[in-house]
């Protein structure tokens, strides 16, 4: 399975990096979710449906970002594929990164969760790098195993933290000045994947935008390295039921720096009025 998607992202980085379609510059079509749907969103659910549906070697069930449920193949589908097409896609959009495409296939009949995906991949649209893996096998950055960094300790860590539409509490403002090194990426796959393959040692997402898509695959990738993601108070990531529901996460390499963030966000919550 991981072969197919690994196959299926190279169709869709051909898709979305063989220029822009004339006429398509502005699209003022909206997804589910509200987003501005641009003509790169376009090219690659199209370029993953066209895979999908000649060369899938199952039927299987597509949940995408830019389109309503839709089946491939005959029979009942033997797995069911969210599908991230574009993440990133401002960065996409201005020439630079990170960006990537994410899909997570869950076997069929199972509920979607971060607990039922069973193949995953995250692949950068611009430099081709692959993350992939498989619920037992571990984890794979273009071949190599992955393990994320011993890191316990928050002044040694350098973290992830998504900024974007979020006004920063004193506290998380707080947490950030005591870490080593904080990055804002804009593409949560690509910073989860990061941290499995220990070039990030922790993900905060907390404002509440983050949608099922954006990390169900780089979910397994992060605990299949050794790291733990979860909500910013430590409990497992419910049971989802549509892609336009919205989450805040928290992933960590250890289980002794994840510990350490959540308390030092508990006490965020402490000081509110």
């Amino acid at each position: 399975m991981l072969a197919h998607l690994e196959a299926l992202f190279r169709e869709v980085v051909r898709a979305v990096t063989s220029g822009e379609p004339a006429g398509r510059h502005e699209e003022t079509r909206r997804n589910a979710k509200g987003d501005r749907v641009k003509w790169f969103d376009v090219a690659a659910d199209q370029a993953a449906c066209a895979y999908l549906q000649d060369r899938f070697p199952c039927p299987v069930e597509l949940l995408s970002e830019e389109g309503a449920r839709r089946r491939f193949g005959a029979g009942n589908p033997e797995f069911t594929m969210v599908l991230d097409p574009v993440d990133g896609s401002d960065n996409f959009a201005l020439g630079a990164g990170p960006c990537g495409m994410a899909a997570a296939l869950i076997p069929g009949g199972l509920p979607i969760s971060v607990g039922t995906v069973q193949f995953a991949l995250v692949g950068d649209l611009l430099t081709e790098k692959t993350w992939v893996a498989g619920r037992g096998s571990g984890a794979l950055r273009n071949g190599t195993p992955l393990r994320t960094r011993p890191v316990a300790r928050l002044e040694k860590a350098m973290i992830s933290c998504e900024l974007n539409h979020f006004a920063m509490e004193a506290q998380l403002a707080g947490l950030l000045s005591r870490a080593a090194g904080v990055r804002a990426l804009g593409c949560s796959t690509w910073a989860l994947s990061s941290l499995a393959a220990g070039a990030l040692d922790a993900h905060l997402d907390l404002r509440g935008r983050l949608t099922p898509e954006n990390f169900l695959a780089p979910s397994l990738i992060v605990t299949e390295a050794g790291g733990l993601i979860t909500d910013p108070e430590g409990k497992a990531l419910p049971p989802i039921r549509s892609l336009t529901e919205r989450y805040s996460v928290l992933a960590a390499a250890t289980p002794e720096l994840h510990s350490a963030l959540v308390e030092h966000l508990k006490e965020r919550h402490k000081h509110e009025p």
